[in-house]
């Protein structure tokens, strides 16, 4: 058997080691482990040495030895606690993906995707993020019997939640956009339009974000004096918000407004206003939230709430990186971003 420290071949040639490093730098072995693996103690003067040391040798550390200094893995996880065919067809995801991606591109850090739906798969998910198998968690699109804010808190696992959990915010860092101003806005643009029976489609209720912004379409009812009973709720996918609106259609075929919880509900929702016979927005002025490229494609175009996910999902990481470089959990640090209405035709 090899030891991680013993010269390596590469076609019959030796590759440098970290004792030929030590001996070129003029420092002890511990030392030049150290500079290579993080610089952690080590002097100014021993770290150039040591870095003119690896360019002249060509030396590559070997990742191993270099986890068993650092005590990490160079990998972190995107916790998504939904199944796999949400996750795929929603573009939220993909945007928040994508964010995280932006970030880690400078930093040489392996991405983990980790799916669960709730039950078994999420307490293997569970174990495994206990056995640090990564150095830290970005979780998104959690659900109030997930308790995961808390599970990953005791752990003291570095973590970032993009979202507000329903547990255990106060143990953990979290980014968030204000789904209640956002739920508000969007339906003070259908009261100044002139709707007078303004429904919902509103997101999961054991989700924050479908919660807060069913509080902020009510709020924005109540303080117009309007009816606030024509709720149905959806999953944020295309055929929950079609099946929702039909119910709506069904309970109160008086209503002129909509203000759909996600683009993709919103989505649904315009197919089953259409097999209604209803114009949008002529006889239905209709609203989304998120504005994550459907809403571009949808005919009319579709008039929603601009959720900046991609900014969030950055800054996410950046708070994570942040917790790993530090070797600890933040505290119960909250980044929240501000809604913004997009105008389009369908309001």
């Amino acid at each position: 058997m090899t030891r991680v420290d013993e010269p390596r071949t590469d076609g019959g040639r030796s590759t440098p080691t970290l004792e030929q490093v030590a001996r070129l730098a003029g420092v002890s072995r511990a030392t030049a482990s150290r500079a290579v693996n993080g610089g952690n103690r080590v002097s100014p003067r021993s770290q150039a040495a040591v870095d003119a040391a690896v360019r002249e040798l060509g030396f590559s550390p070997n990742p191993a030895a270099r986890s068993l200094v650092t005590r990490r893995t160079d990998s972190v996880a995107v916790v998504v606690p939904e199944p796999d065919e949400r996750v795929f067809a929603d573009p939220f995801f993909a945007r928040t993906l994508r964010g995280v991606t932006e970030v880690l591109s400078d930093r040489d850090l392996q991405l983990v995707l980790l799916l669960a739906r709730p039950g078994e798969e999420e307490s293997r998910m569970l174990r495994y993020l206990g056995r640090r198998h990564v150095d830290g968690a970005i979780v998104v699109s959690h659900h109030r019997s997930s308790g995961l804010a808390d599970h990953l808190a005791d752990l003291r696992l570095p973590c970032v939640f993009v979202g507000r959990p329903w547990t255990g915010a106060d143990r953990v860092a979290y980014v968030d956009t204000d789904n209640v101003a956002g739920g508000k806005q969007a339906t003070e643009v259908l009261i100044t339009r002139g709707c007078h029976r303004i429904a919902t489609i509103a997101g999961p209720s054991d989700m924050t974000a479908g919660s807060d912004r069913l509080d902020g379409w009510r709020g924005a009812l109540l303080a117009a004096g309007l009816d606030d009973s024509a709720v149905e709720y959806g999953n944020f996918s295309e055929e929950g918000g079609y099946e929702a609106a039909r119910r709506l259609l069904a309970h109160h075929p008086d209503l002129d407004g909509i203000v759909a919880a996600s683009d993709l509900m919103a989505l649904g929702a315009l197919t089953a206003l259409r097999e209604d016979g209803r114009e949008v927005p002529r006889d239905v002025a209709l609203i989304g939230y998120d504005d994550v490229g459907i809403a571009e494609r949808t005919s009319p175009q579709l008039t929603t709430v601009r959720n900046p996910i991609s900014e969030m999902a950055e800054q996410a990481t950046r708070m994570l990186l942040e917790q790993i470089d530090a070797g600890r959990p933040a505290h119960a640090v909250r980044v929240i971003f501000p809604p913004a209405v997009v105008g389009r035709d369908s309001a």
